[in-house]
């Protein structure tokens, strides 16, 4: 089993480069971990807390439960993986079965800042774009599949995601194996990463 790590700033384009290396690949050779899924469960707290969270922090993330799943899904075990939403900021009480498959890709803006999970991780990737690229694109997914409106999601993003990217994800770029600037558009790049996973899996 190969495990890659798809790391980037928020808007960087990191779902595209996954999205297009499955495409690359032959069928049912790869599963995706999202950091996304591993946030930790927030219902212990009120809602107006729940609403203060600082996702792009290392803290937001149980990391354990990241590493113990992909621990079994290298023992070649599956795994029940979690639910998250943003909306409620809480874990859904289904899961997703997950099989083990040749290849992991673990994918999150935080994935190569613990060095725990980084251990684990035999190719890792840094997907860099311009801060205007991602805030663009931040404003557009948060308008459409969170329902934030502008002056929410820049608050957000002065407050929290600006900062974070500042002092933990754009530091973790220097761990990388590789990195794809401009984001899913950078073809080359991402052909670049396929052979180099392809030559693994021969």
């Amino acid at each position: 089993m190969l495990t890659v790590g798809i790391a980037g700033g928020t808007g960087s384009g990191k779902t595209t480069v996954v999205r297009k290396l499955i495409e690359m690949l032959p069928p049912g050779e790869v599963v995706i971990l999202p950091q996304d899924s591993y946030y930790k469960d927030n219902s212990h707290i009120s809602i107006e807390e729940r609403q203060r969270i600082n996702f792009d922090h290392p803290d937001a993330v149980e990391w354990s439960l990241l590493m113990a799943h992909l621990t079994e899904l290298r023992a070649g075990r599956p795994i029940e993986m979690p639910v998250y939403s943003y909306l409620t900021c809480l874990r859904s009480k289904e899961t997703i079965p997950v099989k083990p498959a040749e290849v992991v890709v673990v994918e999150g803006i935080l994935i190569l800042v613990d060095p725990g999970l980084r251990s684990m991780l035999d190719i890792k990737v840094f997907v860099d774009a311009d801060a205007d690229d991602r805030l663009g694109r931040v404003i557009q997914r948060d308008i459409v599949e969170r329902g934030r409106s502008v002056l929410a999601v820049l608050d957000r993003y002065n407050l929290t995601v600006k900062p974070s990217h500042l002092q933990f994800i754009e530091p973790s770029k220097r761990y990388a194996d590789i990195i794809i600037p401009g984001g899913g558009e950078n073809l080359v790049g991402i052909e670049v990463l396929r052979t180099i996973v392809e030559k693994h899996l021969r």
